[in-house]
């Protein structure tokens, strides 16, 4: 008797936790951070919190090396087999929905109301994905340099002008301390061109493409505005305030912390390096170029892919990674500004009077998403192209008017994109 009620019992308990199990449904995540150990290890700490605080879904995460992420994606959408939660590059992601990759984000909006404008990813009026973290750009420099150099200390509310700026080129060159007055980081290519470079034109006036349609680049990338812009980019280089796109990316590296530039064009992701070299680095706002200071903004988000079937799942794991600690723990391991100013207090870094906070400001006032068009993953490589070949003395105009030509083909061949 006693054998057969053990018997039972035992097929009782075993048949409620393979009902338990078979109740947790198996969601797919794909993520771009396979090599960097840090960010794994935050990632995979999430997903474990969440799979252990319910019994409804179970995430299984794939990470891939970050170059080979989005040709990953693109081919799994071909072949029909992407995975239920993806992550995307801010800028990337209109591309994706209007490809048919993701579908809208099924989250009350009001849980993302007090996060950085960058980190969410809006395409044709919805929200499409949000983003843990975002990233910033500002002029590097040291404050014994400024001093030396006789120059204004910028701020947010009096970035420096165009004139202001040059000059201060002009004079660490005419110090003679340095091998260059700036760093522009021209060793980085790809995206990195449209994220830094772009706002000194749409400071100068100008813009990749006509945002108020997104259907020509036609006097946004060549009007008048566009064109001076290319003239003063060019003349950095023809002038020797900043080396060319052969230079070294050992310098790119630690040129400025070798005291080879008075001033660098770096990102936030940097900052802590410079600070551990030199205790009275600056990180300085955008100059204004005479349309208001800029930076760019949006970083990697998460979405639900559009064959996903089930969008409350992969939104429920999106939505429980928003927390504030999570957020604080990215930035804390990887140097990435919070999507949240409750999580930036939570931080080393950005908490009120820490060393890289004013990054946050920079972000708060200064920051402006890529354009906004399933056209943008095209469009940046041709801003990139015309930009490093003026960098190497191409013509201005003639280069200008090529890119728009090329921009405003792929529009057109596209049927507008959507918009």
């Amino acid at each position: 008797m006693k054998s057969t009620l053990k018997l039972t019992t035992a097929l009782v308990f075993g048949a409620c936790l393979s009902s338990a199990a078979a109740a947790q449904t198996e969601l797919t995540m794909w993520y771009h951070g396979a090599g960097n150990e840090v960010e794994s290890n935050i990632i995979n700490q999430i997903v474990s919190d969440f799979n252990a605080s319910q019994s409804d879904w179970v995430v299984s995460l794939e990470s891939f090396p970050q170059g080979a992420y989005n040709d990953s994606v693109v081919a799994a959408a071909l072949a029909g087999n992407l995975p239920d939660i993806l992550d995307v590059d801010g800028p990337v992601m209109p591309n994706w929905a209007w490809a048919g990759y993701m579908q809208p984000l099924p989250i009350d909006e009001s849980v993302i109301e007090n996060f950085l404008p960058g980190p969410k990813g809006y395409w044709d009026g919805e929200l499409y994905s949000i983003g843990l973290w975002d990233a910033a750009v500002a002029l590097v420099t040291r404050q014994s340099t400024l001093d030396a150099l006789g120059l204004r200390t910028p701020t947010l509310e009096e970035p420096w002008n165009l004139e202001e700026f040059m000059a201060a080129l002009d004079a660490a060159k005419a110090s003679g301390d340095f091998d260059y007055p700036l760093d522009l980081g021209m060793a980085w290519t790809g995206e990195w061109y449209p994220y830094a470079f772009s706002p000194f034109l749409q400071s100068f006036g100008g813009d990749i493409v006509d945002r108020s349609t997104y259907q020509t680049a036609e006097g946004a990338l060549n009007g008048d505005a566009a064109m001076a812009f290319g003239e003063w980019w060019q003349g950095l280089f023809a002038n020797g305030y900043a080396p060319g796109t052969s230079q070294d990316p050992a310098d790119r590296d630690s040129g400025f912390i070798d005291g080879k530039y008075a001033f660098s064009w770096n990102g936030n992701w940097a900052a802590l390096g410079a600070l551990n070299a030199h205790d009275d680095t600056l990180f300085l706002p955008a100059p204004n170029f005479g349309n208001g200071s800029t930076i760019g903004a949006a970083s990697w988000q998460f979405g639900v892919s559009a064959t996903s079937e089930h969008p409350d799942g992969a939104a429920a794991f999106i939505q429980f990674a928003l927390q504030d600690q999570y957020l604080a723990d990215f930035s804390n391991g990887i140097g990435l500004i919070p999507a949240t100013a409750s999580a930036a207090q939570m931080t080393e870094n950005y908490a009120d009077g820490g060393p890289m906070a004013v990054f946050f400001g920079l972000t708060e006032a200064q920051a402006l998403v890529r354009p906004v068009t399933p056209g943008y993953v095209v469009q940046a490589k041709v801003f990139e192209k015309a930009l490093a070949d003026i960098a190497n003395g191409a013509d201005v105009a003639d280069t200008l008017d090529a890119a728009v030509d090329e921009i405003n083909a792929d529009i057109a061949a596209n049927n507008g994109y959507g918009h």
